[in-house]
């Protein structure tokens, strides 16, 4: 059985420590093993926390993030604690969506991805960012064009 590079993982492991601002440097990779393969990688962060920008008083929000995997993927431990930074994070649902994407596409380079935000209501009006990427000139970028085309 093939160990994983456990030894160039800082977060897995060891006690964990909670960054108290937006920290992206936190996320780690490791080698995907099955780049032959495509095939999804689903998260879902169902106690995800931010802050209003303007009111400072705290958001809710179910987090899904789906990826199709190249040579890099996203080690877990490393995702929670980088969701976990946005805890006192002020940013408005929709940033929130598109910067967690984009650091991921930055860490990863995977050949798609998308991010949902289930946001829980506030003033009476629920907010459900999503956001997606399929790398350019490629079959993905088509797909993430066709699910953004289809996306309820």
């Amino acid at each position: 059985m093939q160990t994983r590079e456990s030894d160039q993982l800082q977060a897995l492991g060891k006690k964990t420590e909670y960054k108290s601002t937006y920290a992206p440097e936190v996320l780690e990779t490791f080698v995907n093993r099955h780049q032959d393969n495509d095939y999804w990688v689903r998260f879902n962060c169902p106690e995800f926390t931010s802050l209003c920008p303007i009111t400072g008083q705290p958001d809710f929000a179910e987090i899904r993030i789906s990826y199709i995997p190249d040579v890099k993927m996203v080690e877990s431990k490393s995702l929670k604690l980088y969701l976990f930074s946005f805890r006192n994070h002020g940013d408005f649902h929709e940033d929130c969506v598109n910067t967690i994407m984009k650091d991921l596409i930055k860490l990863m380079d995977p050949k798609y991805i998308e991010v949902t935000g289930i946001f829980t209501p506030r003033g009476g009006i629920s907010i459900y960012p999503y956001a997606n990427y399929g790398r350019p000139g490629t079959k993905w970028e088509n797909l993430a064009e066709k699910r953004m085309e289809l996306h309820e």
